[in-house]
């Protein structure tokens, strides 16, 4: 038995008071993942955006907004844990500056400065040891050459590649790679069933080898 971390959701960062960025994440492909360890016989920690989903209640759930916010509560819930599953879909970018008060309309046009947040599953990767990666790589184009360079730049051991139609979906397509490029496995279908195909992976190629 292993203690598997997921991350899950979107993530928010706020321009004002009322007002953020976000995407579509809808947490079913985090709250599958979630499912399909739980019945292995895995721990399973769920650090999860803001969601509408209702996670296993086997599964411990840390509920967090923003970016920062899940790379904080990730980290912390990583040092206890075997392995990670990084299915979150959290910002890439935050304001610069984020307004004490909701933004005024003026009818003038408004000019957003961002940058980059820090990447999740590659800041967990990279001191992650004797533990597992499994990163998500969800791409509108090259898909799978794509998901291998993200594999690589993240220092995971596995990727899960698939495409923006993912988005709060009940179903998903999606190929499972090693870092040598090669397709583990393929899935199509609702996410329970290919999240199941994807722990079979994992349960194979990660867990039982590093319980060896």
């Amino acid at each position: 038995m292993s203690r598997i971390l997921i991350t899950s959701g979107p993530t928010r960062q706020h321009i004002d008071p009322v007002r953020y960025l976000t995407n579509a994440s809808s947490g079913r492909m985090g709250a599958a993942l979630a499912e399909a360890a739980l019945a292995l016989g895995h721990d399973v920690t769920i650090v999860s955006g803001p969601v509408q989903v209702a996670y296993p209640a086997a599964a411990k759930v840390v509920p967090v907004i923003s970016t920062e916010e899940m790379l904080a509560a990730a980290k912390r819930e990583f040092a206890e844990c075997d392995g990670l599953i990084g299915a979150a879909a959290p910002c890439d970018y935050r304001p610069v500056q984020v307004a004490d008060h909701k933004i005024a309309k003026t009818g003038a046009p408004l000019v957003l400065e961002l940058l980059e947040t820090d990447d999740i599953v590659a800041t967990l990767a990279a001191d992650k040891g004797d533990r597992w990666v499994v990163g998500f790589a969800l791409e509108s184009e090259d898909h799978r050459f794509r998901a291998i360079v993200k594999m690589q730049r993240k220092h995971c051991d596995l990727m899960v590649s698939n495409g923006v139609e993912a988005m709060h979906a009940a179903e998903n397509s999606v190929e499972v790679l090693d870092p040598a490029g090669e397709v583990l496995a393929t899935a199509v279908g609702p996410k329970t069933d290919v999240a199941r195909t994807i722990l079979a992976v994992i349960q194979r190629q990660l867990v039982e080898r590093s319980a060896k």
